[in-house]
């Protein structure tokens, strides 16, 4: 990680990096589990269920991400942005662990509206705080590198999990994905006495050193 990124950026990087590893194996084995696991009648059941899985997951973030994104903004400090971000992943951490128990199509659709709540929770705090400390003269090369690590994160996950899968089966992968998801949690702790909770508004985002 450059060391031109401050302390909070690379936190919030490095978070992201193991959040998006974990949830990344996810993807090449999700219809699978479901066909093999979910009791539908047939495999085109099985892409139906799938589909539906992510209409479910995409409409709850998207119908809640806008009232919370206005109500972290009305609130001052970051505390309230901290601690969505926090309870949020935290709580992306059990929709894999809700994937091992699940046999029914329902289970998969409440599992992913509440992941999608969750993501909800997670990225306009998440983006708060990244926009506000991103150092001065350096937004480009700050999001850039961002988006380079999620880029590593996804690509390298993707073929882990598959490899995974095919070896060790679902229930390991989904267990992955939760011990990674947490350990994005822990690590977004560190920030936690850097985050100003007092004034959300007073600049803070620190100046390039010449």
């Amino acid at each position: 990680m450059p060391k031109l990124l401050n302390k909070i950026i690379r936190t919030l990087i490095i978070s992201e990096f193991f959040l998006n590893s974990g949830w990344g194996m996810v993807s090449p084995v999700f219809a699978i589990f479901i066909v093999k696991n979910i009791a539908v009648a047939n495999p085109s059941g099985a892409v139906k269920v799938a589909g539906f899985a992510a209409l479910f997951f995409w409409m709850t973030k998207s119908i809640l991400q806008i009232p919370i994104g206005r109500y972290l903004d009305k609130n001052h400090g970051e505390k309230d942005d901290f601690w969505f971000m926090i309870i949020g992943t935290f709580m992306m951490a059990f929709v894999p662990l809700g994937y091992l128990i699940s046999s029914q199509p329902w289970h998969i659709y409440a599992l992913q509206m509440f992941y999608g709540m969750a993501a909800a929770m997670v990225l306009p705090s998440f983006a708060a705080i990244f926009t506000r400390h991103i150092n001065k003269g350096k937004e480009a090369f700050t999001w850039s590198t961002y988006s380079t690590f999620l880029g590593f994160a996804m690509g390298i996950s993707g073929g882990i999990g598959g490899i995974m899968g095919s070896f060790f089966g679902f229930n390991v992968v989904f267990i992955f994905v939760s011990a990674f998801t947490m350990l994005a949690v822990l690590l977004l702790l560190i920030i936690k006495n850097d985050i100003s909770f007092r004034n959300k508004k007073a600049p803070r985002i620190p100046l390039e050193k010449k």
